[in-house]
């Protein structure tokens, strides 16, 4: 019986692999879209941007929200282009639970509607942080291979 490792790799020459790497480019895109999405917005209204960061308490915030855009972008960047993936993905994984603590602290929040979304973004963000440490792995993986 063949890995699917294997099946990828020896379609890495040909068509499948083209379409492989394409798919894999496409769904790393897919994970890093909220932090370039989110550095951009920050950009575009950097006074949105300082309220974030007063509001959560990340003083002073021109410094934090100077550095969350840096952070956010270089980050996708180096997990997009594949130079520093493992690191990179690692990086976005602790931001991302960090942040989730943060900004999601649905525990204080009285039962209701506000208090559900909260719970399940928080969840969300805990799903995204675990695929960012799957990225990490599967980078590892594929190097300790190759």
């Amino acid at each position: 019986m063949t890995s699917l490792n294997s099946n990828l790799d020896a379609g890495a020459a040909g068509e499948g692999g083209r379409l492989w790497r394409g798919a894999h480019f496409l769904a790393l895109l897919a994970l890093c879209a909220a932090y370039i999405q989110g550095a951009l917005t920050k950009i575009l209204d950097f006074q949105g941007a300082l309220a974030e960061m007063t509001h959560f308490g990340l003083l002073p915030a021109p410094l934090f929200a100077v550095a969350v855009v840096v952070f956010e972008l270089a980050m996708s960047a180096l997990i997009l282009v594949g130079r520093f993936r493992a690191p990179a993905a690692i990086a976005l994984s602790l931001f991302t639970l960090a942040a989730t603590f943060i900004a999601l602290r649905f525990w204080e929040l009285p039962p209701g509607m506000e208090r559900n979304m909260a719970t399940n973004a928080f969840f969300e963000h805990v799903g995204l942080a675990g695929a960012f440490v799957l990225v990490a792995l599967h980078e590892l993986r594929r190097r300790a291979f190759y």
